[in-house]
């Protein structure tokens, strides 16, 4: 008989239902909370396909001399690397659109906000910007706080920017979401013909975080699109969210012999695993999606991490322009270099919001929808973004980077229309 795999999404969905049927609730760590799935365009990887319910709330004016704006993201917790670079890469987008002078000499007016990594907090930081008469918010860093603040905006009429919430679904909220981010089923399939086509790897175990789902998600989408280019999922071994030893799950992977290892969780554990894996004797590729991004990952995981590769929306080693002068910016105002993506992604959130509004009939928040949905090939930081005809979900490209002890390494980029799937 067939044996079928029930994917790792659905498995997270049907947990989730179980918990509801008995009046159980929670999130789990990273902030990220429910399960992945939606259907995507077949040539972008973001979604574009299913119509979004309209927002039919009125939404907040500019009623004074600037145009206030919200940012929710992780100034504490576990997202903290992320929220405080998101902010940082907010605050030159306000420097630079003020400094061009606003519009029509209305100058932005950022009232951020401390999620603290939770969703239930992200949510009651964003109501609380939203009766303060923010127009937008900006954010979060985490798909499931993220998540929470889309279905508070919604019913207030207000148009959310995100700035790393990868999950798939995030759009269906409504129309008034939007994000600068690729989403999980695009960089699964990114990370997929890298593997194959680029290493040529044909035999891959993968290592997921359950309790994330943004990790069951990102490793469904890889293990889909790496079977159908011809490879093989050898191996499948599982974790949780703030496991420290992962012994048993090497060991089985390790008698399994794979060329390359996958694993999608956050940088908090597989930094730890990458470690692991070498002092185990596992010699093959290590790989893994965004969830990596943070430099803490090269001192909690080498060497075994050095020589990974991961999927992300920028790196500091691009010599586009916008790159190169975000970086000059960064480095006048904070000193240094982002130590995440979240630092352009943070800019580019901000400065897409400011832009529609430049573009917008009135400085309200209906006319702010509008003018993001209308938005098309944006020069961002992380990249050309348009918004147009996508149901609040970018085209635009991935990039995958090598882990170096030096730092993170630009290796190659993809456009959607690259992308096998």
């Amino acid at each position: 008989m067939k044996q079928f795999r029930i994917s790792l999404a659905a498995q997270a969905a049907i947990a989730a239902m179980a918990l509801g049927l008995f009046g159980i609730t929670g999130c789990t760590g990273g902030g990220d909370s429910g399960a992945t799935g939606t259907k995507t365009d077949a040539k972008t990887g973001e979604g574009g396909k299913i119509k979004r319910p309209p927002t039919t709330a009125p939404g907040n004016s500019a009623k004074g001399d600037t145009i206030p704006i919200g940012l929710v993201t992780s100034l504490s917790g576990d997202n903290k690397p992320w929220g405080d670079d998101c902010k940082k890469g907010a605050e030159i987008a306000v420097d630079d659109f003020n400094a061009a002078g606003g519009v029509n000499g209305k100058k932005i007016d950022l009232k951020v906000s401390d999620s603290g990594s939770k969703p239930e907090v992200g949510k009651s930081a964003a109501e609380k910007l939203i009766s303060d008469g923010v127009l937008g918010l900006v954010g979060e860093v985490a798909s499931g706080i993220t998540m929470q603040m889309g279905q508070a905006a919604f019913e207030k009429g207000i148009p959310v920017v995100a700035v790393g919430a990868t999950r798939t679904d995030l759009a269906d909220i409504g129309n008034n979401m939007f994000r600068v981010c690729y989403t999980d089923d695009f960089q699964g399939p990114v990370m997929a013909n890298f593997a194959y086509t680029e290493l040529g790897l044909r035999n891959i175990a993968i290592i997921t975080d359950k309790k994330l789902p943004y990790s069951t998600g990102l490793s469904d989408s890889f293990h889909a699109t790496f079977t159908k280019l011809g490879g093989k999922i050898i191996d499948e071994q599982f974790y949780e969210t703030g496991n420290k030893d992962f012994k048993g799950q090497l060991t089985n992977v390790k008698a399994k012999n794979p060329d390359g290892l996958f694993m999608s969780g956050y940088f908090t554990e597989v930094g730890p695993l990458g470690k692991q894996a070498r002092e185990q004797g596992i010699n093959a590729k290590l790989l893994g999606g965004d969830g990596w991004d943070s430099q803490t990952i090269i001192t909690s995981g080498k060497p075994g991490i050095i020589g990974g590769y991961f999927c992300n929306h920028y790196n500091d080693t691009d010599t586009r322009p916008q790159v190169q002068d975000f970086l000059k910016k960064w480095a006048k105002k904070f000193g240094g270099k982002p130590g995440t993506t979240m630092g352009a992604l943070g800019y580019d959130g901000a400065m897409i919001t400011f832009d529609a509004l430049k573009r917008a009939k009135s400085l309200d928040s209906k006319s702010l929808i509008e003018a993001l949905e209308n938005t098309e090939k944006f020069p961002g930081v992380s990249g050309d973004i348009t918004l147009k005809g996508m149901n609040g979900n970018p085209e635009k490209r991935a990039l995958v980077v090598e882990v170096t002890e030096k730092g993170f390494v630009f290796r190659k980029a993809y456009e959607g229309n690259q992308v096998k799937k």
